[in-house]
């Protein structure tokens, strides 16, 4: 898996990358195909923004894309947030890929 990690208008500390790489670690327990993840953190300068800190994350499975933003405060409430986001769209991806079709009485009976 490649994770990419940067910062848009700020610096990306060591104590950011360790809290970002620890709550995507509850988004890869769920699958495992993830290929790439690309999460960017940004600060909008804008001072009338009501959500000045921003998380945005891109992330490559096996058959699709998935992406997801948050806005808050708090850069590391933003970061909750878009995980909590991310969760539930790999969850729902893995829901789709599982097959759910049961077979036929018919087959069962032959077999």
């Amino acid at each position: 898996m490649n994770l990419t990690i940067s910062g848009h208008h700020l610096e990306v500390t060591p104590a950011l990358r360790g809290y970002v790489i620890q709550k995507l670690d509850r988004v890869m327990r769920h699958f495992d195909q993830v290929v790439d993840v690309r999460v960017l953190l940004s600060v909008e300068k804008q001072k009338e923004k009501e959500g000045r800190q921003r998380a945005e994350c891109n992330i490559h499975v096996k058959g699709s894309d998935l992406f997801a933003e948050s806005a808050s405060q708090d850069l590391y409430a933003a970061v909750d947030d878009l995980v909590d986001k991310l969760d539930r769209q790999v969850v729902r991806h893995k829901d789709r890929l599982q097959d759910h079709h049961h077979s036929s009485a018919k087959r069962e009976m032959m077999n």
